[in-house]
């Protein structure tokens, strides 16, 4: 996949992908911590997060695709309940 994103988070999961779902989820607990705050990685993060679940479940990894499910509904009914004004139409923009 073309790196289409702003920021490391595409290549910080399909890193550790390789390590399976614990390495996932700690990358997204460093990785939500740090930049929930920030609306514009917030959103390239759930952006990520439903690419790679897709990704997971085209190729049948079933595990991996539920895990990521879990985790870009964490981060995106975090966004879509603190996001406010500009924000959350810059997030709802991105993300349609």
């Amino acid at each position: 996949m073309e790196n289409e994103f702003r920021t490391p988070f595409w290549q910080d999961f399909t890193i550790a992908d390789a390590f399976g779902e614990d390495a996932v989820k700690d990358t997204f607990d460093r990785a939500f911590e740090e930049w929930k705050s920030d609306y514009r990685y917030l959103t390239d993060l759930v952006i990520v997060l439903n690419h790679k679940l897709w990704e997971h479940y085209e190729k049948g990894n079933e595990s991996l695709a539920r895990l990521y499910d879990s985790l870009w509904k964490k981060a995106d009914g975090y966004a879509m309940d603190t996001l406010k004004d500009d924000e959350l139409g810059y997030f709802l923009d991105q993300t349609d």
